[in-house]
């Protein structure tokens, strides 16, 4: 049975070495027969969370920029991967500004249940991206349905193009393969 599988890329480098291993992950799926949407963050308005809490009562941000349509795409997957570059051991201020903006799928009957975390970074240190990771973790320990699939680090990718013999390629080709 296909699932829909919502990527998230948020480098703001074009071809950005994370957006080409989500990429990567999206080819994967795609193969495997799902509907896969790809959307990347860079040309997006994204204003922080007000924390308000008015979505909780009205099941939408009463902010009015892109996050509404990205969250609404987010309630309606069965599969979320997020594609981060590490900048100092963590998830870029894009994602996290846009899992902050998710507040409103806490109170709704959001479909996804399994979430993956694609990053690259510069380090060489296979746990480079643990720090983000925990963050991600955080964010889908909210969902009591959901959980945190897989984690994928390309190490060692710093200038663009780095990530293409990378390891974590393969890896995450074989994981949209098997959503």
């Amino acid at each position: 049975m296909s699932k829909n599988v919502l990527i998230i890329s948020s480098t703001l480098r074009k071809n950005g070495n994370s957006e080409v291993l989500a990429r990567e992950f999206a080819k994967g799926a795609q193969e495997s027969g799902n509907n896969v949407e790809f959307i990347s963050l860079q040309d997006k308005e994204i204003k922080f969370c007000k924390g308000c809490l008015a979505c909780q009562k009205l099941g939408s941000c009463v902010i009015k920029d892109d996050s509404n349509a990205i969250v609404e795409k987010m309630e309606r997957a069965d599969v979320i991967a997020f594609a981060s570059p590490i900048y100092y051991y963590e998830m870029s201020g894009q994602l996290k500004t846009l899992l902050d903006r998710g507040n409103p799928l806490f109170s709704s009957d959001y479909k996804f249940r399994d979430i993956y975390f694609l990053a690259t970074a510069a380090d060489t240190d296979p746990h480079a991206a643990d720090i983000a990771a925990n963050g991600i973790q955080g964010w889908v320990m909210c969902f009591e349905k959901a959980q945190l699939k897989g984690v994928i680090l390309g190490a060692g990718a710093e200038a663009v193009g780095d990530i293409q013999n990378n390891p974590a390629m393969q890896k995450a080709y074989d994981a949209g393969k098997g959503v």
